[in-house]
């Protein structure tokens, strides 16, 4: 199966899923800092996508007109969520912020992000080059690292899928978009999914 084949609901396995969150919430349960998160969480979210074939079809649909964030799991004390980012060809995010700590691991295809700096006046201005995300790799950010980044697909001639883990119910954050003179827009994403596989389903494979 290549890079951006799409199983079919039959063959899924939501096994590295179930023992992602699993392992997260472990992880979550015992850290002491953000960063200490984002650098043990990294490590887990690799070995999650490293391998495709578990994440269900429903949730790596891409749509016409914007991107698609889909919920595949949330904490039940919202500490953490666990989302599927699905980009068309050329969409992208607008600048905006987290107010969390966050992961970005790309499942299929080629994500791009490109950080900004805010100065003392609120201006935002690009911080280095944009950075290229291939299939199996790893990004993180947060309010103690860096805040504000703007996100696309690197991919003109299809979708690419990114699995993203946030420290918060991450559709239910109030956050902001930003312009180019880093005037806010205040927003809550919400989700583009309002269902999603039994997850802890046990008596399938």
């Amino acid at each position: 199966m290549n890079a951006m084949t799409k199983p079919s609901e039959a063959a899924v396995d939501l096994a590295p899923l179930r023992d992602f969150v699993v392992g997260f919430g472990a992880l979550v349960d015992g850290a002491r800092s953000e960063r200490s998160i984002l650098q043990s969480g990294a490590a887990l979210l690799e070995a999650l996508v490293a391998h495709d074939g578990w994440l269900p079809d429903a949730y790596a649909q891409p749509d016409p007109d914007r991107y698609r964030q889909y919920l595949l799991h949330c904490d039940s004390q919202e500490r953490f969520s666990v989302v599927s980012f699905v980009w068309g060809p050329g969409q992208s995010t607008p600048v905006h912020d987290h107010r969390v700590w966050g992961l970005v691991g790309v499942l299929r295809g080629t994500e791009r992000v490109q950080r900004y700096a805010r100065s003392d006046d609120g201006v935002l201005t690009p911080l280095g080059e944009p950075q290229l995300l291939h299939s199996g790799e790893v990004d993180g950010f947060g309010p103690e690292t860096g805040d504000f980044h703007q996100v696309a697909n690197g991919r003109s001639d299809g979708p690419s899928v990114s699995i993203h883990v946030y420290g918060g119910n991450i559709g239910a954050v109030h956050r902001a978009t930003y312009d180019e003179t880093g005037q806010e827009k205040p927003f809550v994403s919400g989700y583009s999914n309002d269902t999603l596989s039994n997850l802890w389903n046990r008596s399938i494979p």
